[in-house]
């Protein structure tokens, strides 16, 4: 999750999380990542489900695509569109959008945040053609952070709280019962009865670009190191899982 800047509200934090205001070399290899695994479906259309305030709908229309941004919050709707003019306000739950159409769904660090990620993740199943791809990141029960912050006596406390979600499901959900966080179990049950297969699953670690920015050797070694235990099971503390799933 990105850095709350100034000024921004704390309840909408809560409710949709913060999208990328900037676009930084965490970012870079996140667009690598989907780019690689979209194959040749980035220059079909394609839509970004959750875009945010647009940042990588802009990123994504060099590759040669049409690129549609989803969008729920109204404001940041109206920011995106200054990246895209199709940009579209409305809910995942309900996408307005005729079934088998998109080449590829980019779904950034959203279902977490939905009032239903079961019929959120049906809804881009149904919109996706066949042999169409999603890639979707969502927070990883294993990171030793929650990054989304908690609640606690009542009062929303942004920022990241340290082992919240290796407590029980029941006590973890009532410090954020605003976001949800995933095993592969979960996610797995998601997908039960949906014309969906798994193409890759991985976890990855953060970029780590805040740290970089105050102290940039230090930043940069802890992030080499970091990203090396992605190929080694300690991934399982990683950041965020990345599936990427193809309709049958």
């Amino acid at each position: 999750m990105s850095a709350m800047p100034p000024g921004r509200d704390l309840e909408k934090a809560a409710l949709r999380g913060e999208p990328s205001y900037v676009w930084r070399s965490g970012q870079e290899r996140r667009l690598a990542m989907i780019v690689a695994a979209a194959g040749e479906r980035i220059r079909g259309l394609l839509l970004e489900n959750g875009c945010g305030v647009g940042m990588y709908v802009e990123h994504l229309l060099p590759f040669g695509g049409r690129v549609v941004g989803l969008e729920y919050d109204f404001e940041r709707a109206a920011t995106a569109h200054q990246h895209s003019p199709e940009i579209v306000n409305a809910a995942g739950e309900g996408l307005p959008f005729p079934d088998e159409v998109f080449d590829l769904i980019l779904s950034h660090e959203v279902l977490e945040h939905v009032q239903n990620d079961q019929l959120s993740l049906g809804e881009m199943a149904r919109v996706l053609l066949p042999g169409g791809r999603a890639i979707i990141f969502v927070p990883n029960r294993g990171y030793p952070f929650e990054t989304h912050g908690i609640y606690w006596r009542g009062r929303y406390h942004f920022g990241n709280s340290p082992l919240v979600n290796y407590l029980p499901r029941c006590l973890r959900d009532r410090l954020a019962p605003h976001v949800r966080v995933y095993n592969t179990s979960d996610f797995e049950a998601l997908l039960s009865g949906l014309p969906l297969r798994m193409v890759r699953r991985t976890v990855i670690v953060g970029a780590y670009d805040n740290i970089i920015a105050r102290w940039p050797a230090a930043g940069r070694v802890l992030r080499s190191v970091l990203q090396a235990l992605e190929k080694t099971p300690f991934r399982i503390f990683g950041l965020s899982q990345v599936w990427v799933l193809e309709k049958l």
